[in-house]
């Protein structure tokens, strides 16, 4: 793969631009080429602090409709509708009290994003055919410079193909959706690692939706009394007639080796995930481990990664999709995966390595 070498020296691959952008200090040109496309109605990968996004004009229906195409998406599954301004809000959405206002304040720009009813001006394509419309201002350089010179909302799910690891290198981007797309801006890797938290002010109390890089924790600072969706920290497949949010229905974040997460204590998940392994080995299989900086000794000649300190969960939700991706390219056959705590991001961490595993959990 040729590395982008800039805006001058752009690439093309497969026949999709890639433009390398000052995540900082995005340049202005570059932002204008994207925001160009977007207003013709094409589709634009950008980063986010979250994740990779892949953008199209939000109140367009042909062009979020190239969005399920590139990606192969679900019709139902609906997306996420990327702002930059405030005033933006009451152009998608009705029934904005207090609380919500509260939300923006106190979360925005950042990983948050609030479910609302959907205005008249929101197609059903871009909802999932649903009545309430999901917005998030992301606090990303570039992601707030395209949404602003666009002039219009982005649509913007994840920028991979639907149930892969969600990308937070350009690699992982240009890998699922060269081809694809028009354009690609590299911004370098993401910060938060993990897609925003989804709660859905539209009930009473509020309901998480999907856990993600705002913690569960500090919400309920803002809104006190909150409820967490039985998706959110469902061990097992659950029948959900409508996905509510992104994240909910369909296996998400799976790479293509098989996968089994361990829970339990961290002395009892190390000897656990260890039997386990050597289970695999025995039986001629190569093994992947995801493990903690705190375990990595306890185990031999497997192909062995660290999502961090146990103690460091913002190490752990960046780098958790990035080492499931990197376990692709080693060509393990299965990835026996250690727990953690659902303190805080952890509870992100662990929705996400128990859809990636297909609910194939191990109590140590």
């Amino acid at each position: 793969m040729t590395a982008p070498l800039g805006f001058n020296g752009h690439t093309v691959v497969k026949g999709t631009r890639i433009i390398r952008v000052d995540p900082m200090n995005p340049e202005t040109k570059a932002i204008r080429v994207a925001a160009r496309i977007i207003k013709k109605g094409g589709t634009v990968a950008f980063p986010t602090e979250t994740v990779y996004g892949l953008g199209a004009d939000a109140l367009n229906p042909e062009a979020v409709l190239e969005i399920f195409k590139a990606k192969e998406r679900p019709p139902d599954n609906p997306i996420i509708v990327h702002i930059s301004s405030m005033g933006d809000v009451k152009r998608l959405a009705s029934d904005i009290h207090g609380k919500v206002t509260e939300l923006t304040q106190r979360f925005w720009p950042g990983p948050l994003t609030i479910v609302l009813k959907a205005s008249e001006a929101v197609p059903r394509v871009t909802t999932g055919g649903l009545d309430t419309v999901a917005i998030r201002m992301p606090s990303h350089k570039v992601a707030l410079a395209l949404i602003s010179e666009s002039g219009v909302p982005i649509a913007a799910p994840s920028a991979n193909l639907a149930g892969k690891p969600s990308p937070t290198k350009v690699d992982h981007v240009i890998e699922d959706l060269a081809g694809r797309v028009n354009l690609i801006l590299d911004g370098g890797p993401t910060n938060v690692g993990l897609e925003s938290t989804v709660i859905d002010m539209t009930t009473d109390p509020p309901v998480i939706l999907r856990p993600g890089g705002t913690t569960s924790e500090d919400l309920r600072k803002v809104l006190g009394n909150i409820r967490l969706h039985p998706s959110v920290l469902a061990r097992r497949e659950i029948e959900i007639e409508r996905a509510l949010s992104p994240g909910m229905k369909y296996r998400h974040y799976a790479p293509k080796a098989e996968v089994i997460l361990v829970e339990g204590e961290p002395d009892s998940i190390a000897r656990k995930v260890k039997e386990i392994a050597d289970e695999f080995a025995r039986k001629g299989k190569r093994v992947g481990i995801l493990t903690f900086d705190e375990s990595m000794s306890a185990y031999g000649q497997c192909v062995v990664k660290s999502l961090g300190s146990r103690g460091d969960l913002k190490t752990a939700a960046r780098n958790v999709f990035s080492l499931l991706r990197e376990f692709d390219g080693d060509g393990v056959d299965v990835i026996v995966s250690e727990g953690v705590s659902e303190k805080g991001l952890g509870l992100a961490v662990m929705n996400r390595l128990r859809k990636a595993s297909g609910y194939r959990i191990i109590e140590a």
